[in-house]
């Protein structure tokens, strides 16, 4: 079955010097069809999924050391690799210094 309620994990970076300063501003990671910006229109692939997407709703159930592999996809993203950027639909930091 599924749940009622959907936990999400969100991935966020910040061009901030000091990512604990309440002005930092964090901007998201957004993903090809995990569910995101409401003004997006959803996306309808069935009956398959990204895999990715998918494993990042099912990571949501359980804590990072259950899934190690979100360490190195965020690592991934701090390092602004070009391949792991290809699995997002948006990469906030495009043209300008990594997270």
């Amino acid at each position: 079955s599924i749940t009622k309620e959907r936990t999400e994990i969100i991935l966020q970076g910040t061009s901030s010097l000091d990512p604990q300063d309440p002005t930092a501003v964090w901007e998201e990671f957004e993903f090809k069809c995990k569910p995101g910006d409401l003004r997006r229109r959803p996306c309808l692939i069935s009956p398959y999924h990204y895999r990715l997407d998918w494993l990042m709703w099912f990571a949501a159930f359980q804590t990072y050391e259950q899934n190690e592999w979100i360490i190195h996809l965020a690592g991934k993203l701090l390092a602004q690799e070009e391949e792991t950027l290809s699995l997002l639909a948006t990469n906030p930091f495009a043209g300008r210094e990594p997270p």
